[in-house]
């Protein structure tokens, strides 16, 4: 099978491309990046060289850049992780935004339709459901659950997910949707939270923490998510959406003070900073549909897979110390 990944020099994308080619050796894995600040080569050196890898610097909001590589290798499938993904920066500047993150899915969709692709898989994020109240930890985002995005972000996602729906509405593709909570791992761009927080307290600098950092999200290891997209691209049912969570929630607090205690570093390297505009209060996912109908469940426990993640830092300076 020939699998275009789109956004595979970034982090989920990237450690996507390491599984499929890993798990899955007969596949040609075709990987389509911007080469934005978050997308590095160094991401996809282990397998750079290989016969069943090919790379392509392109924008994917550009049809006249993603129609000839979509001609030259006729994908069977295509795996969409390319967007604009931090919050901070959709605040600031949500032109950019809209242009990946909705025009560069139409334009996938376009030349999936046109070159008879067999299935589209969306990579989304649970933040299109909105935020939940933290005293209300009963409550957990189905995949029916309304969408009410808090950011100019998520609203690009759920506008994403939507005009999914709607070419398999219009034009009978075969499309699926995955919806997840925050991933952590090795390769992810030190702007968010746990790498930022792991990298500063290894070289001694304050922690940013927002407002009382009383913000919840649910954890979910990399591998976990990839494992489930894998699933969903090959076994899902065309039209579905599915909800995958870790089956982690921390507050965010907690989570800092975990690494700092990991790292032997003081708590007073915490520095609480003015919150950020329209903050989601707390995430969780309701996981049972992929559960029940797939059989995916997520293996890492939040601490192994901090420890995991900790580690791979603490062993990779090359790669995350030319970024800060």
């Amino acid at each position: 099978m020939k699998v275009l990944v789109t956004g595979g020099a970034g982090f989920i994308g990237g450690n996507y491309i390491h599984m499929c080619l890993k798990n899955h050796p007969e596949d040609t894995v075709i990987c389509v990046d911007k080469l934005t600040y978050a997308g590095h080569m160094e991401t996809l050196a282990p397998v750079m060289g290989r016969e069943n890898f090919h790379f392509h610097k392109a924008d994917i909001a550009r049809p006249d850049a993603i129609r000839p590589i979509f001609e030259e290798h006729r994908p069977d499938c295509v795996v969409n992780f390319a967007a604009e993904t931090h919050v901070d920066r959709s605040i600031d500047r949500p032109g950019g935004f809209l242009s990946s993150n909705v025009m560069g899915t139409q334009v996938l969709l376009d030349a999936s339709r046109e070159f008879g692709v067999s299935r589209v898989h969306q990579v989304s994020t649970d933040e299109v459901y909105g935020d939940l109240p933290l005293d209300r930890p009963d409550l957990r985002f189905t995949e029916a659950s309304p969408l009410r995005p808090s950011s100019p972000y998520s609203a690009s996602k759920a506008g994403a997910d939507l005009l999914c729906l709607a070419y398999v509405r219009t034009y009978k593709m075969s499309v699926t949707i995955s919806r997840c909570g925050n991933n952590y791992g090795p390769y992810h761009f030190p702007e968010k939270l746990i790498p930022l927080m792991i990298l500063s307290a290894m070289r001694d600098k304050p922690l940013p923490v927002y407002g009382k950092g009383e913000n919840v999200r649910d954890w979910l290891y990399v591998a976990d998510h990839c494992r489930a997209i894998d699933l969903i691209l090959r076994q899902g049912a065309p039209g579905e959406i599915y909800n995958v969570g870790g089956q982690g929630e921390r507050a965010n607090i907690d989570v800092v003070r975990e690494i700092l205690k990991r790292l032997g570093k003081p708590e007073a390297l915490i520095q609480y900073v003015a919150d950020r505009p329209g903050h989601d209060l707390r995430y969780a996912i309701d996981s049972s549909k992929i559960s029940r109908e797939l059989g995916w469940r997520p293996e890492t426990a939040f601490e192994d897979g901090l420890g995991r993640t900790i580690r791979w830092y603490e062993d990779n300076r090359d790669w995350w110390g030319r970024m800060i």
